[in-house]
């Protein structure tokens, strides 16, 4: 590479448009199209060709069809190594591209950069969903973080935590920087034509969730909080792809018990396309993030920008992104140290976040106060080209 030509960045990652179902592809998706301003970015993914040029999708290798899941996602990130010939940087992100970033630092003598959205020592739950593949995922992301030329943590808890389950990480390679929000396309839609046909009455006030059915979100704790919460209030889950047949059976039986003693409970298994997501949470009284484990939680900035009140869990990031008192309401945690989160009391966890989400409810001045100062934060603190700057800044300097 010369001193005028840009920089050739390589984005390895699981998940990138239309293919996105966790934050981590938010934050690719996002992160690449700020940096195309900046510098020469490829994207490496999985899946299905992607018609978007400078992006190459890998499919699983056949050959490994009926392998562990662990396995086949090894086998794309050799392949997706092998796309990187020529980079200048390469940047993974999750435990799924992180060998692939490992391979290419190795194969093309170039920095690898390794972004921490979620850690697998801190996900146990997760062996319970891949078997003796747990034990691979955590090699990759171990090997990864251990060797990488510079750790991107989204939040000061992450970096933290990423510390604490890698002690062998020289702490001066682990940088903060904040995951972001494009503002402009999260922001209040006061259309209802989305609601009218998922069946939400905007008449009446209702709690969302959005995420992933999996331990670390926490539904369960939500959905037995919602007991608590006032007969006219609606409970609005945009909720789907279940990590394994037994959570999805617990939420299941959950949502069927909430339904047979209320009315207003609207469950939306599907991932509902952009638009129509800010739609409800432009609409919701209250947005609860009830996650056990959280490296930022992205999805609390995108309820703030659509000036819609938080309530979550004090725990991980979620408290440099929700300003407790200020743009929402945090609930204590006080969590086992098995690297699970799981609170310690269930029982009152549940109930301090009934009582934290009636707080809000009974109180709508407040509420209204809260979302509208939501807003002022995600547009002031969380924006994506200054984040964008600061990740090219740290490219450069690995190549100083």
């Amino acid at each position: 590479m010369t001193d005028s030509a840009p920089l050739r960045v390589d984005l390895l990652t699981r998940e990138y448009p239309p293919e996105v179902y966790g934050g981590a592809g938010v934050h690719v998706e996002y992160l690449a199209r700020e940096l195309r301003r900046l510098a020469d970015v490829r994207v490496h993914c999985f899946g299905a060709t992607r018609d978007e040029p400078g992006v190459t999708a890998y499919p699983e290798p056949a050959d490994l069809g009926g392998a562990n899941a662990a396995l086949r996602t090894m086998g794309v990130d050799l392949a997706m190594a092998a796309g990187c010939a020529g980079t200048d940087v390469v940047h993974s992100h999750t435990w799924y591209a992180n060998l692939a970033g490992h391979t290419a630092k190795l194969l093309y003598g170039v920095p690898h950069v390794v972004t921490a959205h979620s850690l697998e020592p801190l996900r146990p739950w997760k062996a319970e969903q891949l078997g003796g593949g747990y034990a691979l995922s955590s090699w990759c992301e171990r090997t990864a973080m251990e060797s990488a030329d510079a750790i991107v943590a989204v939040s000061a808890g992450m970096r933290r935590d990423v510390l604490t389950a890698y002690p062998a990480v020289n702490p001066d390679r682990v940088r903060v920087v904040y995951n972001g929000i494009d503002t402009a396309q999260y922001a209040p839609d006061p259309g209802t034509d989305v609601l009218d046909r998922l069946g939400i009455d905007p008449a009446r006030p209702s709690v969302v969730y959005v995420g992933r059915i999996t331990r670390q979100k926490g539904l369960p704790y939500l959905l037995r909080a919602a007991r608590e919460l006032p007969a006219d209030t609606q409970l609005v889950l945009l909720a789907g792809a279940p990590d394994t047949p037994e959570i999805a059976a617990e939420v299941e039986g959950l949502v069927g018990e909430l339904r047979a003693n209320r009315s207003g409970v609207v469950w939306v298994a599907e991932m509902l396309p952009k638009p129509e997501v800010i739609q409800v949470l432009t609409h919701a009284t209250v947005f609860v993030c009830p996650s056990v484990y959280e490296p930022m939680g992205i999805v609390n900035l995108e309820a703030m920008a659509c000036e819609t009140a938080v309530v979550a869990t004090a725990t991980g990031g979620i408290p440099e992104v929700v300003a407790d008192g200020e743009t929402g309401l945090l609930v204590p945690i006080e969590q086992a140290g098995d690297g699970s989160g799981n609170p310690l009391d269930p029982d009152r966890f549940v109930a301090d976040l009934a009582k934290t989400i009636n707080e809000l409810l009974a109180d709508p001045q407040r509420t209204e106060e809260l979302g509208l100062a939501g807003r002022r934060r995600a547009v002031e603190h969380f924006s994506w080209d200054a984040i964008a700057v600061q990740t090219l800044e740290l490219y450069r300097s690995l190549r100083a």
